[in-house]
């Protein structure tokens, strides 16, 4: 899925500038990178802000986030009826394929 994907693209590296270049290739070398820019604050906060930053995807994003998670831990584990949920976990999915890509093959 590509929805906002080059938006995901910009926020990653806005993160990675405010790290000096050692943090980042340590991040890297530790496989923490993901997390660190991913997990430790979140994408979107506000239900209202969720929404409209999902818009007419929501549904597509929702079944997304599904698959995902049924592939990886074989059961659903974020609250799909939370906009502000679905839009963090889209986000950290969509960060890990960015940065699986760029760092990591």
């Amino acid at each position: 899925m590509n929805y906002k994907k080059e938006e995901i693209k910009e926020h990653l590296k806005d993160c990675i500038m405010d790290y000096d270049n050692e943090t980042v290739e340590q991040l890297i070398k530790d496989n923490e990178l993901h997390h660190e820019i991913f997990n430790t604050d979140y994408y979107i906060i506000g239900t209202y802000k969720a929404k409209e930053w999902l818009g007419t995807k929501a549904f597509d994003i929702i079944g997304f986030i599904k698959d995902y998670e049924m592939d990886n831990f074989g059961e659903v584990f974020t609250d799909l009826s939370n906009p502000e949920k679905v839009v963090n976990m889209y986000v950290y999915i969509i960060g890990e394929e960015l940065i699986s890509e760029k760092y990591y093959n």
